[in-house]
């Protein structure tokens, strides 16, 4: 692995792409940082545009291949490195459960907490993609509460993907109280990636906010 061309990782810290720099390190994929500070305005640079038009993080670049969407970054990355055993290969009956709660992140739980944080109503029920906040909710946590990961005894990528999301939803203070999600993600975040990443994404956003301070 040591001769592998490095994927090459764009990231602002203290956002959603950190979630993807826990799941590299994780993985022990060889990866080539590149830091926008999304303070100063990088991500909207013509630059970074070419590179993903939205101007969001993460994107990550793997030879030719652009991949944009943490959903689609996460099942691509833990695809891409099988050595590490963060996702059931295709014909794994575990595959379909791992693709599932990936999925679930992105199409009800995002949305779902947007409209909560943001004090919106949701669409009417057959045009929401997530029903009501509620109900979605108790999906997941019934889910997690079977333990102690998503799949049972076996850590994927859908953990490292849901234990940041969550992790930082409490903090925010965007979820009802649960314990079995508290656990959970108390869980993720003892692991030694999250808390390497964390510490470093914190000295990175201090440079980034002191490079903004005048003189």
């Amino acid at each position: 692995m040591g001769t592998e061309p490095a994927v090459v990782f764009f990231h602002a810290p203290q956002t959603r792409s950190s979630g993807t720099r826990v799941l590299l390190e994780e993985l022990g994929a060889p990866y080539e940082l590149r830091v926008l500070n999304m303070q100063a305005g990088e991500q909207r640079q013509a630059e970074y545009l070419k590179i993903n038009p939205l101007g969001k993080v993460p994107t990550i670049k793997d030879g030719d291949a652009i991949i944009t969407e943490q959903v689609a970054i996460f099942i691509y990355l833990a695809d891409r490195f099988p050595q590490a055993g963060l996702a059931p290969p295709v014909h794994d009956p575990r595959r379909g459960p791992y693709l599932r709660w990936i999925a679930y992140y992105g199409s009800c739980y995002e949305p779902a907490l947007i409209d909560r944080a943001l004090k919106r109503e949701p669409a009417p029920l057959k045009t929401s993609p997530y029903g009501e906040f509620d109900s979605m909710f108790q999906v997941l946590a019934d889910q997690i509460a079977t333990g102690p990961y998503l799949l049972g005894d076996t850590l994927t990528a859908a953990d490292i993907l849901w234990g940041v999301a969550l992790d930082w939803s409490i903090r925010f203070g965007l979820l009802p109280p649960n314990a079995a999600i508290s656990s959970y993600v108390a869980r993720i975040t003892k692991r030694k990636s999250f808390i390497d990443v964390n510490a470093r994404d914190t000295q990175l956003a201090a440079q980034h906010a002191a490079a903004m301070t005048p003189g």
